[in-house]
């Protein structure tokens, strides 16, 4: 090829705008946008509140996500992990739309608060929310004599307080206030159309596909700033929990964190009772750090603490000390209690299962009654190695002897001391052993 045809095509090559390319090519992809796709089913926690946090927080730092959508499907769940996700909410710059979703499911109590956050409030057909009231503080209300039962104190401030956050969520999303304070104080629910036409939604759809597209053109307000958005051409992305929500959720079930402290306690008492290579110390150890730590993240009453703590200090005192039984039926009645009144919420969901109440309750009984006896008793048997083992046997007398003198015993000779004359060829019966000195007394005879 010539030179002269190199160089011409070199200066044609500079002279086109590559950069201009480049940035059309990021701007297409950019264009791209992508809508984050949260779960939030079953009982509202620790674990679910943190899921939703980082997840929300991970799209707002991200800037490629045109919405962020929240299915729901709760029956409720505990009022600081409602607040901490409401508050993720209300600080995202992306608008944030939830969807009770499937068909079938429910937004009550915590959902509905969630619900009202959102900067767009949706249903699926066939769904209800509300029951908003809180109950997680029960049994302090006082009756009067022959009158109707009245909240106390801590239930109104209760109640005070969750009307007003409500009211303040509907105000801020232009959203029925007035419904929703029924929905705290008279536990009322609607279904999606009722909820439609009462201004407590936005939308009805029948799928997080179907509200993206009637959302597009939707203008919603972000940090007093209206914006249009546009979810033509979007992609819906679902973000699961990772392994440590899952393991977050998994430990603070109070079913798994009940027995996870019950094979914590019980490992470190036969830890403590027959101390070995120490694998029921470790295992007992590590399990009830991890209950631990999932009991401070849940509604945790000391006095269930108290009572279980005393009902097992009690099955174990049935096996050391004879009561006839009293340490042990004390023991299972403060046990079972303790274990009803461990957490402290009316949520089903959110309490440990009678099934495994009563399950643990007979095991520890039989715990108390059979294995601990058992190894109190192989404790207190008489050892049968070293100098121990001589006490209680029976030696022969080598020669005559007065205070002083010499025993053989499985072919060893023994210095003996005692009172009296022991005759050579006497059995003696060996008493206590002092160093290397047997004291010893004349066996005894039988009486025919």
């Amino acid at each position: 090829m010539p030179t002269w045809l190199i160089k011409v095509f070199c200066v044609w090559a500079a002279m086109i705008p590559w950069t201009s390319l480049s940035n059309v090519v990021s701007e297409s992809t950019r264009s791209i946008s992508y809508v984050p796709v949260l779960e939030i089913k079953g009982p509202i926690g620790p674990a679910v509140a943190d899921y939703v946090i980082k997840e929300t927080q991970k799209a707002n730092q991200s800037r490629h996500s045109e919405l962020i959508l929240i299915t729901l499907d709760t029956p409720g769940g505990l009022v600081d992990s409602l607040r901490d996700i409401n508050q993720a909410i209300l600080s995202s710059d992306i608008p944030v739309a939830c969807l009770v979703y499937p068909q079938g499911a429910r937004a009550a109590s915590a959902g509905t608060f969630i619900l009202y956050a959102c900067h767009i409030a949706a249903m699926a057909p066939a769904t209800t929310l509300g029951a908003a009231t809180p109950v997680n503080i029960g049994g302090d209300s006082q009756r009067k004599e022959g009158g109707p039962k009245e909240p106390s104190a801590i239930e109104k401030k209760v109640m005070n307080d969750s009307i007003a956050y409500i009211r303040s969520l509907a105000q801020l999303r232009g959203r029925n206030a007035a419904w929703a304070e029924s929905a705290v104080r008279d536990a009322a629910t609607l279904s999606s159309e009722e909820a439609l036409k009462k201004n407590v939604v936005n939308f009805i759809a029948e799928s997080p596909m179907a509200l993206i597209k009637k959302l597009d053109g939707v203008s919603v307000t972000i940090n007093e700033a209206e914006r249009v958005l546009n979810t033509d051409d979007v992609k819906l992305e679902q973000r699961p929990p990772d392994w440590r929500n899952q393991f977050l959720s998994t430990i603070t079930n109070p079913n798994i964190a009940y027995l996870l402290m019950m094979v914590g306690i019980y490992g470190l008492i036969l830890e403590f009772y027959s101390p070995g290579i120490g694998f029921g110390g470790i295992i007992g150890g590590i399990c009830l750090l991890i209950a631990v730590y999932a009991f401070q993240m849940l509604p945790v009453s000391y006095v269930g603490v108290g009572l279980l703590v005393l009902g097992i200090g009690l099955l174990v005192a049935e096996s050391l000390v004879p009561s006839f039984g009293l340490f042990g039926i004390g023991g299972l009645v403060s046990f079972v209690l303790g274990s009803i009144f461990l957490i402290d919420s009316d949520l089903p969901e959110l309490q440990v299962s009678l099934y495994l109440i009563h399950t643990f309750a007979i095991a520890s009984a039989l715990f108390a009654f059979f294995v601990l006896k058992r190894v109190v008793e192989l404790r207190c048997q008489v050892s049968v190695s070293g100098t121990e083992s001589l006490i209680g046997r029976y030696a022969s007398v080598e020669c005559t002897f007065e205070g002083n003198g010499y025993v053989n015993i499985d072919g060893e000779r023994w210095a003996a001391k005692g009172e009296g004359v022991f005759a050579q060829g006497e059995s003696v019966e060996i008493e206590r052993v002092d160093n290397l000195t047997l004291h010893v007394k004349i066996k005894e005879k039988n009486n025919d």
